[in-house]
């Protein structure tokens, strides 16, 4: 999965790229997580959790999405290191989202928590289409 962060001033910025938009997706969600987690590559598939948004655009799916991946990380207190996504919709209607997230409930000896995401916000945010690959960012307040 490929995905980078980019400063942005006190907060960050997560970049998720893939062939198709969903993979784009999966790209930002293991950006966001791997501010959480200094090695998600570590994080075992012992939890699964479905995530179900929709919204008027791509740009607002992407924002549901990973606000609602950070949400469940943090209420259930679990590190996700998976994810799978499928989008439909657009045009005349709202875009929706699909998603399965699978991770662990965090264990202090086995993650190495780096910051705490309080939310995915509109600043910097863009979903389009970039030559042969798709790209997924918005900055995540710290």
């Amino acid at each position: 999965m490929e995905f980078e962060h980019f400063e942005h001033g006190a907060d960050v910025g997560v970049r998720g790229f893939g062939a198709t938009a969903a993979e784009a997706f999966e790209g930002a969600a293991h950006a966001v997580f791997a501010l959480l987690a200094e090695k998600p590559s570590s994080v075992r598939a012992a939890v699964e959790e479905r995530i179900e948004v929709e919204a008027p655009g791509l740009e607002e799916l992407l924002v549901a999405y990973l606000n609602e991946l950070i949400s469940l990380a943090d209420t259930r207190r679990i590190v996700f290191g998976e994810f799978a996504v499928a989008i439909e919709g657009g045009g005349a209607k709202p875009f929706r989202l699909s998603a399965t997230a699978r991770g662990e409930p965090f264990d202090p000896d086995r993650h190495e928590w780096t910051v705490q995401p309080k939310g995915a916000t509109y600043t910097g945010l863009r979903v389009a289409r970039e030559g042969d690959r798709w790209i997924a960012q918005c900055v995540v307040d710290v």
